[in-house]
């Protein structure tokens, strides 16, 4: 594990109370969180509560390979922030800022040793922008 903290953000055009609920809830999360179109995200459980887990099931489409994320939150406040231990040890933390009927999401996350920086900040980026995406086509 390194010490390095990699952040990625967006700007989401929809209330904070909308973007935390996309973000939190399990059937919003399976349709926005996977970094390409040749992944998905099959499964999700969340209990929104300190020492609640979350659980995000990753495939390739093709059945090639997937992996559980997990984690534990730490912290949550509502509409605000959330930290996740990772089951690894590794922590991320991401605020939700609402402005004008935007919200700005960040989330700043510890690096793990086995990918490299831009892989995984390009990856998450990704996530991130699929989830922009799938809020903003919500709203209609």
């Amino acid at each position: 594990m390194t010490n390095q903290q990699i952040t990625v953000e967006t700007k989401v055009a929809a209330s904070v109370e909308e973007v935390w609920s996309a973000y939190t809830t399990p059937d919003d999360i399976i349709q926005w969180n996977f970094a390409n179109d040749d992944w998905c995200c099959p499964r999700a459980e969340v209990a929104l509560r300190p020492g609640g887990k979350q659980v995000a099931r990753m495939e390739a489409k093709d059945g090639s390979m997937g992996f559980d994320f997990e984690g534990t939150y730490e912290e949550i406040e509502p509409h605000k922030s959330l930290v996740l231990v990772l089951d690894d040890g590794r922590k991320s933390r991401t605020t939700f800022t609402g402005s004008g009927g935007n919200t700005h999401v960040v989330t700043t996350f510890d690096a793990e040793a086995q990918n490299p920086i831009e892989m995984q900040r390009d990856g998450w980026q990704a996530i991130l922008k699929n989830f922009t995406t799938y809020v903003e086509s919500k709203r209609g």
